[in-house]
């Protein structure tokens, strides 16, 4: 409800005459008929809490020019060589080469002007995927310190999960999967992928898909020579550990550790829990619509697993930034060949994978169920490099948001003419993380006791 004075306005759908006749009293307050709206877009309810959130991690830094914030009128140097397409929404254009997208902009949301303090792969990875600057390491004299912020996934697995083990509610699932290889820059792993000050406990399970050998959990594979039945032995053994006399300590560590073996061993022996990452069981059509390469069929997987009530589903594109070093589909940092890669790889890839999400979720009633979101750590310079490639760039960069309650077919926020700074609303990785925490349904009180409350602001105008 809006009060201006005395008078009360509604702040649900549809303007009413009356308040079009007092747009005019209005400018007494220095408000106009658009301030009005505005306002009452803030202020109207959001939707109820989601049941799952899909992060599809675009690791290596996608380019925001050539995919969904292009600048046609730039210089030459800067525009790249494609043009924008039409889109399903009056006024938004997104690349020509991701025509699928295109006819589906009434069913997402594009943040234009996210940015933040880092150009370094690690440290920017800290910062999306915890948005948070907590635990980042020091370099070219940004430095913060202390603990690592848990991962956004680890916090709502903490809080969402049945019986705060992180197990999905009915089934024998974890509340955070990943789907894919441990984030690296080189031969060293980013900091923010886990659990963080909630413990190993809320770190990420893992599952990896192979186009050759299909979906696995490589940490826990049985040996041949193990069967379930001498799995059950060694799991009676652990519990009888238990018992032993130990420090309070140990013990609460054992019990973790417990929790984590209970649901390794269900994953291992539980047939439904081992259905949900079966892609055997998807109709070839499926399987072909979301492509038949490692990001198409993790995608695929991530369907079937917010379909099984997990709570938190991220799937990384690749596990390496280069896109030349990472067997499979590659990363997204192109300082070399940006234009050819794109083009003969990626964003046809984007584009037949994120689409057929977006309609399978659709189509079977879990869309507003469900939240997505796909971004990078960062986007790419606007100035093309003389390698005929774009350089990182933190200062301002592209995400894409759909389902859970987003009101498709809008853009929140804006860049400059060259696409190098936010020119309105400036957005931050942490108000990516505090949207998704609010549309999860944790409440602000529960993440002030963990001291994990959002350092950003949730994006109202989503909704």
């Amino acid at each position: 409800m809006l009060r201006i004075g005395s008078a009360v306005q509604r702040c649900c759908a549809g303007v009413t005459r009356r308040e079009l006749l007092q747009v005019g009293s209005l400018g007494v307050l220095g408000l106009s008929l658009a301030d009005l709206l505005r306002l009452r877009a803030i202020g109207a309810a959001t939707p109820g809490p989601v049941r799952s959130v899909i992060v599809l991690w675009l690791w290596g830094g996608p380019s925001h020019i050539d995919t969904f914030d292009m600048k046609p009128a730039a210089p030459e140097e800067y525009r790249g060589p494609w043009t924008p397409t039409r889109t399903s929404v009056p006024g938004i254009q997104i690349c020509e080469l991701l025509p699928r997208l295109a006819r589906l902009a009434h069913r997402y949301a594009i943040l234009r002007s996210l940015h933040h303090q880092s150009n370094d792969h690690g440290v920017a990875g800290t910062i999306g995927l915890t948005g948070s600057m907590s635990g980042a390491v020091t370099l070219g004299g940004l430095t913060a310190g202390g603990a690592a912020r848990p991962c956004t996934g680890s916090i709502v697995a903490r809080f969402n999960g049945a019986g705060r083990t992180g197990a999905a509610a009915g089934t024998a699932l974890p509340g955070f999967i990943t789907i894919g290889g441990r984030l690296h820059q080189g031969k060293k792993p980013i900091v923010g992928e886990g659990g963080g000050k909630l413990g190993a406990l809320y770190d990420p399970f893992r599952l990896e898909y192979d186009p050759g050998s299909g979906a696995k959990a490589p940490e826990l594979v049985l040996a041949a020579d193990v069967p379930a039945a001498r799995l059950e032995d060694r799991r009676t053994l652990l519990r009888s550990l238990d018992a032993a006399d130990r420090a309070l300590e140990a013990k609460r560590a054992a019990r973790a550790l417990g929790g984590f073996y209970d649901q390794a061993f269900s994953l291992l022996t539980s047939g439904p829990a081992k259905t949900s990452f079966d892609l055997a069981r998807e109709p070839d059509r499926v399987r072909d619509r979301y492509g038949r390469f490692r990001f198409g069929q993790s995608c695929l997987l991530a369907r079937r697993l917010v379909e099984a009530g997990v709570p938190f589903v991220q799937v990384n594109w690749s596990a390496h930034v280069e896109a030349e070093e990472d067997a499979g589909d590659g990363g997204w940092d192109m300082h070399y060949r940006n234009f050819e890669v794109l083009q003969d790889r990626h964003l046809w890839m984007l584009d037949q994978t994120f689409s057929a999400l977006l309609e399978d979720l659709a189509g079977r009633g879990l869309l507003e169920s469900t939240l997505i979101v796909a971004m990078g750590e960062f986007g790419r310079s606007p100035k093309i490099n003389p390698h005929a490639g774009r350089d990182h760039w933190e200062k301002c960069y592209s995400a894409v948001l759909a389902g859970g309650g987003v009101a498709g077919g809008r853009v929140i926020g804006s860049s400059d003419a060259r696409g190098e700074h936010p020119l309105e609303r400036p957005l931050t990785p942490a108000d990516v993380a505090a949207t998704i925490l609010d549309r999860a349904g944790v409440s602000i009180a529960k993440l002030q006791q963990f001291e994990v409350q959002p350092e950003g602001d949730v994006i109202r105008e989503l909704f």
